[in-house]
């Protein structure tokens, strides 16, 4: 009697059975299974992730091939512009000239090109350094409009694809009776993968752009100062 008055109560006030608790358990760590591959998720953002893909591969070797040219370029040894100092002063240009044509560095080169313009005016010398100057600095910057560009259209062809198949996912929905959330839901996230990489794509490729142009900068003040310690010494009285 007391079972059969536990069994009417619980019908009575709704309460989960036993095999439903367990149903309902199971559901849940079933859901909790689940995780997202993230190459199966790359996988299905569809054929506009290859382009992506190249992008990526392109901004990965733009930035390492310039990062170690502007470095090499940013190493000037300490003592070079007092061994110049030194064989300038005593007139020993051809000293001079041997070290800064032997030293591979873009304020190197400026150098070299004052010394070979040693004995004209001053103004003439320094217009063919920052000539010299000028075609250094457009080597550094070489290829650096190449993550410029990739990152302003790798977000372009991210949402792209996004819209493609936002058009395919409601294509579907107005020729099919039998939808779901879930099948929307399911269509919406997929279709989103490819905005998402654009977006990072594009965030990593400005970065470096902007990190780079920096590291010139940096390169480009040191060369300036070189260039104006060697007007200075050219003025200054020979012993």
């Amino acid at each position: 009697m007391l079972i059969g008055l536990v069994t009417l109560l619980q019908d009575s006030l709704l309460l989960p059975k036993a095999d439903t608790v367990t149903a309902g358990i199971n559901a849940a760590g079933a859901a909790a299974d689940q995780h997202i591959n993230l190459l199966d998720l790359l996988m299905k953002g569809g054929v506009l992730m290859i382009p992506l893909g190249i992008l990526s591969v392109i901004a990965v070797f733009v930035f390492v091939e310039r990062y170690l040219t502007i470095a090499k370029a940013a190493k000037l040894p300490d003592n070079f512009m007092p061994m110049i100092r030194d064989y300038i002063t005593i007139g020993n240009i051809a000293a001079a000239r041997s070290i800064a044509k032997n030293t591979d560095n873009p304020a190197a080169r400026m150098i070299d090109k004052g010394i070979q313009r040693i004995g004209k005016p001053i103004e003439n010398i320094e217009k063919s350094m920052e000539n010299v100057g000028k075609l250094e600095i457009y080597k550094m910057e070489k290829n650096l409009t190449i993550l410029s560009i990739i990152a302003g259209i790798a977000p372009m062809f991210g949402f792209l694809g996004t819209i493609a198949g936002m058009i395919q996912t409601f294509f579907n929905i107005s020729i099919t009776s039998d939808i779901t959330l879930g099948t929307i839901a399911g269509g919406i996230y997929v279709k989103m993968i490819t905005s998402a990489s654009g977006l990072i794509i594009g965030i990593v490729a400005y970065i470096g752009y902007s990190f780079l142009n920096a590291q010139i900068d940096k390169v480009i003040n040191r060369m300036e100062g070189s260039s104006a310690e060697f007007i200075d010494i050219l003025q200054e009285p020979t012993k």
